[in-house]
């Protein structure tokens, strides 16, 4: 460690320290000394890391041991526990078999009591497959469960294991356990038979049947096998029962007798692998690797100083590379700390203003590029962006340049994060917005200009159906008019009969006046203004244009309003939208029989919105036009413009509303359009 204080103040002051070595000129064997005893000085430390490395792995293997010890202390305690529980339990049982057996010779109705007991016995002691009644010539009496055994456990007291163990406790005359024996899919079974005596002489045998895996299953705890592996074997390590959760072999194991029944059965109980304690592991993995990394720092010391020297050369090209960078960006920069003070401004930043960095580095709001006359509104956004409140999309706000110029800025704020992954500040990206705002507002006015326009083409197109609808009513005003002076000529002529006349001129000047002002309605010029309006009027005027050009083209125009609520709407451009999609419905039954040109208007309420259809049964819309059909100055007609479409899918964004088309698969030509779009019930 000296060292590495040598090589440090060697490096961060290299003039000083070479004048010192310079004007104190040791001998030559002064530092050989020196390195002699620098490398001890370097060994000692690496010495006492092995030594203590050696002591902590000893503790950890003792620790080992005792943990060996201990598990094998617990191993032994649990067995004598589950010896004495068996015990226990087989003891129990051989009571009530022997109880049972004196109850059988004694009582009367032996079967009732028989199956009473037997009935009451299984039930509490699950390990217990089946009880039987033998008459003392191995006949069946009674069994339980059924009347008798299965027909290969009556073929098991066949053998020599099951009737000599039936013949010892008649010899014995008391309970007798038989030998382990196995039947159909490998079970292992075991018996005890107690004798039943009457009057003092042999009249039968109980015969209880234990299955092996049974036994083990409802004697031995859930918990014991969570630790161990339970296995009954003999000294032939024939295996007739086991209960475990987890295969293979364990760590440790140990043996007792299992007696009762005996015949050389023991009971073999195994901790399951154990893959040792994992903090232990961890901990001595930890030594190790902890010695490793004291070695491995001890080696890399001497190239500290030459890596600190290329990490600050790196750094340099670093912080240069990104100042190019930030000086080449035409996106302003500014960075403020958690209190609004502003701690860095990029050179687009201060182009953008008009301040220099060292006008606005180190300034708190408010800012001198803020608008003075909109100081409180400009405040507040800023107490939303320190509160972590801004827009995720940015958000736009007017700025004023050092000469008093205003301009707009869309601001996107994002949080500002240290190399240790602390929130310090906000980071915000300032675009100058001002001529894409221009160039918007120009587009806006072009396209109403364009709306105007259409309604102008359209109009013209109508123009000579509309003469003819005004030539009507005036024709009937003038035919009315002589009709009065031909009245008034008369000697005999009386008012009464000129009244007639004169309101039926009045009828016919108010609907020549209604079709001028519809007219100049919807060609003057105005801006867009939403006010609630009635569906129903709207389409009522449409079709006040329209119903004379229907007419002419033999087309039935059928309307189905319900009454909806107002919406707010800009009542021209709604009635743009309608006149345009009833005309082109029209125009696409030119070649449809006369007797199918039906035009259909229907207006449904949607949930939050109503959905206007225009429904014809014209030639259709093919895929490959479907694609271009809102598209601006696209047509299909001979002297059409192309912008009818657009401008109804503008009008109905602008009322937030959707505009789309689809077949008529109901038309009774085969083929037809339907147009359809919304309009929200509730203003934005």
């Amino acid at each position: 460690m000296w060292l590495s204080e040598l090589w440090i103040a060697t490096m961060a002051s290299p003039k000083k320290t070479c004048c010192t070595i310079h004007s104190m000129k040791p001998p030559l064997n002064t530092l050989t000394s020196g390195n002699g005893h620098l490398r001890w000085l370097l060994a000692l430390p690496k010495l006492g890391i092995v030594l203590l490395l050696g002591a902590l792995l000893t503790l950890l293997w003792l620790l080992h041991l005792n943990e060996i010890e201990e598990e094998r202390s617990a191993l032994i305690k649990d067995v004598l526990w589950l010896e004495q529980n068996l015990y226990f339990h087989l003891n129990g049982n051989e009571e009530q078999l022997q109880q049972l057996a004196v109850d059988v010779a004694m009582l009367p109705e032996p079967r009732r009591i028989f199956r009473l007991r037997v009935s009451h016995l299984l039930k509490n002691n699950p390990e217990i497959s089946q009880i039987l009644w033998l008459d003392k010539n191995h006949s069946v009496i009674d069994a339980l469960p059924g009347s008798a055994p299965p027909d290969r456990e009556i073929e098991a007291f066949g053998p020599p294991v099951t009737s000599k163990a039936f013949d010892m406790a008649r010899r014995l005359g008391k309970l007798v356990y038989s030998e382990p024996f196995f039947l159909e899919n490998n079970h292992a079974f075991i018996e005890v038979a107690v004798p039943v005596y009457q009057d003092k002489e042999f009249s039968g045998m109980l015969v209880a049947v234990y299955p092996l895996e049974t036994l083990l299953g409802n004697l031995v705890p859930w918990w014991f096998t969570e630790k161990y592996k339970v296995v009954i074997t003999d000294d032939n390590d024939i295996l007739y029962a086991t209960k475990t959760h987890i295969e293979g072999r364990g760590n440790q194991t140990y043996e007792i007798l299992f007696d009762p029944p005996g015949y050389g059965l023991k009971l073999r109980v195994s901790t399951y692998q154990n893959n040792g304690n994992p903090l232990q592991q961890l901990l001595t993995v930890a030594i190790i690797a902890l010695g490793a990394g004291v070695f491995w720092s001890l080696w890399i010391v001497r190239d500290l100083m030459k890596k600190r020297l290329q990490a600050e050369e790196a750094l340099r090209s670093e912080h240069a590379f990104r100042t190019a960078m930030e000086d080449s960006l035409t996106v302003g920069m500014r960075a403020r700390d958690l209190k609004g003070k502003v701690i860095y401004v990029n050179p687009a930043f201060c182009k953008m203003t008009g301040f220099a960095s060292e006008e606005l580095v180190g300034r708190v709001p408010p800012m001198p590029y803020w608008i003075p006359e909109q100081i409180d509104e400009t405040f507040a956004i800023h107490q939303s962006v320190m509160a972590g409140k801004a827009p995720l999309d940015g958000f736009e706000i007017t700025f004023m340049r050092k000469n008093g110029e205003r301009f707009h800025a869309l601001v996107y704020e994002a949080k500002l994060i240290d190399g240790n992954g602390q929130h310090t500040g906000w980071m915000a990206s300032v675009l100058d917005v001002t001529e894409r705002k221009h160039a918007e507002e120009l587009a806006r006015l072009q396209q109403e200009q364009l709306q105007f326009t259409s309604r102008l083409v359209t109009m013209g197109e109508m123009a000579s159906t509309l003469a003819h609808e005004l030539n009507q009513p005036l024709a009937a005003i003038a035919s009315y008019n002589s009709g009065c002076l031909n009245l008034l000529q008369r000697s005999d002529c009386e008012i009464e009969e000129i009244r007639p006349a004169l309101e039926k001129i009045g009828v016919q000047a108010q609907r020549a006046g209604r079709i001028i002002r519809r007219v100049h309605d919807f060609v003057r010029k105005s801006e867009p203004k939403r006010a609630p309006c009635q569906l129903a009027e709207v389409v009522e005027d449409c079709l006040g244009f329209s119903e004379a050009d229907a007419r002419k083209r033999h087309i039935r125009i059928e309307c189905e309003i319900p009454e909806v609520p107002p919406i707010p709407a800009d009542r021209l451009m709604l009635e743009q939208v309608l006149l345009n999609l009833i005309r082109n419905g029209m125009d696409a039954m030119a070649s449809t029989p006369e007797g199918h040109r039906k035009l259909h208007i229907s207006v449904g309420l949607e949930a939050a919105e109503l959905k206007i259809s225009v429904t014809d049964n014209g030639c259709g819309i093919g895929p490959a036009i479907r694609e271009k059909l809102f598209t601006a100055f696209f047509t299909t007609k001979p002297e059409g413009m192309g912008v009818g479409l657009s401008i109804c899918r503008s009008i109905v964004e602008f009322h937030r509303g959707r505009l789309w088309a689809e077949d008529n698969h109901q038309s009774p030509t085969g083929s037809g359009t339907i147009f359809s779009f919304t309009l929200p019930l509730e203003a934005a």
